[in-house]
């Protein structure tokens, strides 16, 4: 695989897990919290989302054997939920269902629900390395793409852990333009994702 591939890996991840657009939302749930607990939750958030990102990357495919669905559907579907994120990014229906959730919710220490599931290891996160591991040609690729995927979650804890002053330099219209882009990027992926599933059924050009 060349360079290519690993950056689209990187643009999909970080767009599908939205590392800024989480930010404001860690930020909701750990209000009051002291920095050490801030960090802790963080830690913690990251962890689970990592093992579970890593779970279903190794055996996501064959889960999916197992029921009889193939590869080239698989990416099809998760294109188009993929694409429906993207349309959840670009209209803020993602970011108010996050906020509903962090205002109508209390958790003391909120890392495994919601922060790990569903918000950083959510539906498109997992479909996106099921599918992105399907691509993979061989254990150095596979270990690249596991390289990918720690770099985005780093990048969130270490957004999580400057959460306060992103939050006063970016202000709520900041985060609305970047939450924006990252969604019309997310669409054009996505389609890219579906063009390759039909291209695998031959109904499309690869």
């Amino acid at each position: 695989m060349d360079a290519t591939f690993y950056i689209t890996a990187f643009a999909t991840l970080f767009v599908v897990i939205d590392p800024i657009g989480l930010t404001p939302i860690f930020i909701a749930l750990t209000a009051g919290s002291t920095t050490r607990h801030r960090r802790g939750v963080a830690l913690r958030a990251c962890l689970v989302g990592f093992s579970l990102l890593v779970l279903f990357a190794f055996f996501g495919e064959a889960v999916l054997g197992f029921i009889g669905i193939s590869m080239p559907a698989f990416r099809i579907s998760g294109g188009i939920l993929l694409f429906l994120t993207a349309l959840d990014m670009l209209f803020e229906r993602r970011t108010k269902r996050r906020e509903d959730q962090s205002e109508t919710e209390d958790f003391p220490d909120p890392s495994v629900f919601p922060i790990a599931i569903p918000l950083i290891a959510g539906p498109g996160a997992i479909a996106t390395m099921i599918l992105l591991m399907g691509r993979a040609e061989d254990a150095v690729t596979m270990a690249g793409l596991l390289g990918v995927m720690i770099s985005v979650l780093l990048i969130v804890f270490a957004l999580f852990l400057t959460a306060g002053p992103i939050e006063r330099a970016l202000g709520r219209i900041g985060i609305t333009v970047v939450t924006r882009v990252l969604g019309m990027l997310l669409a054009a992926l996505s389609v890219q994702f579906v063009l390759d599933g039909l291209a695998d059924f031959g109904l499309a050009a690869g």
